[in-house]
């Protein structure tokens, strides 16, 4: 690696609309909730989608984003793909794996096999995202759904009793951060990271399903460091762009007009006057990309 890669803090405003953007299957896929009844996604469910749009060389996600990024042919394979071969990874050196594999360069890996060629290789990964939490308590709506065509032989239709289980309206919070330390370790690149900026915004309007056919990004938002190490502090920049409630109002919202965007714009403004010759200006990835 001929540079080192900036800090970078971000912030995804996730909007959840009739849709299960995370299923949870210790409670039959209900979506997911916490005990204060806020909603959640996993970071592995979001960083999933993001594997599958590089995993999918034919789809014009890829095509596009490789040709506008200059990427090479190789070195952008997926390690956590149904296309990927144990046998095949078993007999690679932890370089090999590295240059073969996107995911593990800005993910990390686990790998656990030991060979003549290489022993176990753990590493943390780059860009770390970290849990979503919805801004307010999320209501979850239950639905018996059928279908003409039944699976079983001896039925004259299908039905999947409350099967349908969606949130009705849920806003959440998923912070995500590139830590330049990670890199040396996994040979990660700007290019790799460049390429994760530009797939963030297409995660779900390209993964979109039955269940998840409302969910996607309202904001994603990003701010890059002049330095390795961080020029500012990560805290007060996720605080800063959280949005809040009009009102101080409580309990579900049931739209992106239960949240005041005036107040959210300006304390943008606000965070870019004190992040000025510390950090780039905080960008929406949604916008620019």
């Amino acid at each position: 690696m001929s540079e080192f890669i900036n800090r970078g803090t971000g912030l995804l405003l996730i909007e959840v609309i009739n849709s299960n953007a995370n299923g949870d299957p210790d409670r039959d896929s209900d979506p997911r909730r916490r005990e204060d009844g806020r909603g959640e996604i996993s970071p592995v469910s979001f960083k999933r989608k993001l594997r599958d749009l590089v995993d999918a060389k034919n789809a014009p996600i890829w095509q596009e984003l490789s040709a506008e990024l200059n990427l090479p042919s190789e070195g952008f394979d997926i390690l956590e793909s149904k296309n990927t071969k144990r046998e095949d990874v078993r007999k690679l050196t932890k370089d090999e794996l590295l240059s073969k594999y996107w995911d593990a360069r800005v993910f990390g890996t686990t790998f656990l096999e030991k060979n003549e060629k290489a022993d176990s290789f753990i590493a943390s990964g780059v860009a770390q995202f970290g849990l979503g939490v919805s801004l307010d308590p999320i209501k979850i709506e239950r639905m018996t759904t059928t279908k003409v065509f039944a699976v079983e032989d001896d039925k004259d239709k299908g039905m999947a009793p409350l099967a349908y289980r969606i949130v009705s309206y849920g806003l959440y919070a998923m912070p995500f951060f590139i830590n330049a330390t990670a890199a040396t370790k996994t040979q990660c690149t700007k290019k790799d990271i460049e390429l994760l900026l530009r797939l963030i915004p297409h995660a779900y309007k390209e993964n979109a399903s039955y269940i998840r056919s409302q969910v996607d990004i309202r904001h994603a938002f990003y701010v890059e460091h002049s330095r390795a190490r961080g020029t500012y502090n990560d805290f007060r920049i996720i605080d800063a762009l959280t949005p809040v409630r009009k009102d101080n109002a409580a309990g579900p919202a049931a739209s992106w007009k239960d949240y005041d965007e005036t107040a959210l714009q300006q304390s943008i403004a606000e965070l870019n006057e004190k992040l000025l010759g510390k950090t780039s200006p905080v960008a929406d990835l949604m916008e620019i990309l």
